[in-house]
């Protein structure tokens, strides 16, 4: 046992040595995979950061109530009575200005990219305000709130960023009116960053919504107060409601996409793993019939078969890893917080975010191309295995 891994060092590292005197072929090949994992990470990263900019406004103890039956908050429509009876329910938060409940309103507004010109459905939402004491993550970081009663706007960093006529103190036409921008707030790159908040009364005079709202977004008195306060609820024969907890919500919305980023991402990292593969196998074939006298050399010495098929597969291990490496870091460099804005189609609004190149990701970039190393030198292993020695001696 002891001699057959001092073979397999010997060999290996001899295998390793001689990387560098086929350094051209070496390097298309990590070079390939390098383009390959920062294709497979970079796509990656899309579905991570739209998932991260919804999960990251949900809260276990924010709660969101809508119509039964209905999946996003445009489908949904609740009377003032239902609002009412909804903040009377056990297990919610309340303080010296009642029940932490906010009953809002949800609209979608045409407002041009800064960057193409463009117009984009742009959230905006009614609040009343409470609705920052549902959400205490939300931090006013320019200007001030909207007062009830005005014409007045407090939009997210991510909307301002992206959505031309937003500037704090800017006027904006909706409908039939002119509304003033008076501040700016943070959700710690949650996805409210990406809508325009105003008073919830304001917005239904504008829309002739009448005493309509669409959502009611609920603090509770803690995380394990759900049941209370959703069996209260659905109990309830005066009222037909869902109740779901905010973060499930958000991870719902964000499904579609996130589906069909990565999916789309992985099928093209799979179709252009096929021709790393090729460029490893052409490396290792290269190597291995560079080597093939040192290989028949040692086999006649007495070295195993096994140490020699592990030497060439080290090798093409070796330089996928360093790919994988590359590209992962290449990808992280190149991608990772890459300010983008896409549609979200469960709400057909947009969602503003940040690419996420997350340790997951590079991980599972080096993992692929670790695969595509040993797939790649598996062959020409084998091949290096069963040369006769005596044919490989002589051609040299």
């Amino acid at each position: 046992m002891i001699n057959w891994l001092y073979q397999l060092i010997a060999v290996a590292g001899f295998s390793l040595r001689t990387i560098p005197e086929r350094k051209g072929a070496s390097l298309a090949a990590v070079f390939g995979i390098a383009g390959v994992v920062a294709v497979l990470v970079g796509v990656l990263s899309i579905a991570q950061g739209f998932r991260r900019a919804m999960v990251a406004s949900g809260s276990p103890e924010t709660v969101l109530v809508l119509r039964r039956g209905a999946d996003a908050e445009m489908m949904s429509g609740l009377q003032q009575e239902e609002v009412r009876l909804i903040g009377n329910a056990p297990g919610l938060l309340r303080g010296v200005a009642g029940p932490a409940a906010s009953a809002e309103l949800f609209v979608v507004i045409n407002l041009p990219k800064r960057t193409t010109g463009t117009d984009a459905n742009v959230p905006l939402r009614g609040v009343e305000l409470s609705a920052f004491v549902v959400r205490p993550e939300v931090q006013l970081i320019a200007g001030r709130r909207f007062e009830p009663g005005r014409n007045e706007l407090l939009v997210g960093r991510a909307a301002a960023r992206e959505f031309a006529g937003l500037d704090l103190n800017a006027t904006l036409r909706i409908g039939s009116a002119d509304w003033t921008v008076v501040g700016i707030f943070a959700d710690g790159g949650g996805i409210a960053e990406s809508e325009i908040w105003t008073d919830s009364r304001m917005l239904q005079s504008a829309y002739r919504r009448g005493e309509t709202y669409q959502s009611v977004y609920a603090r509770l008195e803690s995380e394990d107060a759900f049941m209370t306060f959703k069996d209260a609820l659905t109990a309830d024969p005066r009222l037909q409601v869902d109740v779901i907890r905010q973060v499930d919500y958000y991870a719902k919305q964000s499904e579609v996409l996130y589906k069909l980023v990565t999916g789309f991402g992985t099928l093209i990292s799979v179709l252009m793993g096929f021709g790393a593969l090729f460029g490893a196998l052409n490396t290792m074939y290269n190597a291995v019939a560079v080597r093939s006298r040192e290989i028949a050399t040692l086999r006649a010495l007495g070295f195993q078969t096994v140490p020699v098929v592990v030497s060439v597969l080290a090798e093409s291990l070796a330089l996928a890893l360093v790919g994988g490496i590359l590209g992962g870091l290449g990808a992280y460099l190149a991608f990772n917080g890459f300010e983008a804005a896409t549609l979200n189609y469960q709400s057909f609004s947009q969602v503003a975010f940040s690419f996420a190149v997350t340790p997951i990701l590079l991980i599972e970039g080096i993992l692929y191309s670790a695969v595509i190393g040993l797939l790649g030198g598996l062959f020409p292993a084998i091949r290096a295995a069963r040369q006769p020695i005596a044919m490989a001696l002589r051609e040299l």
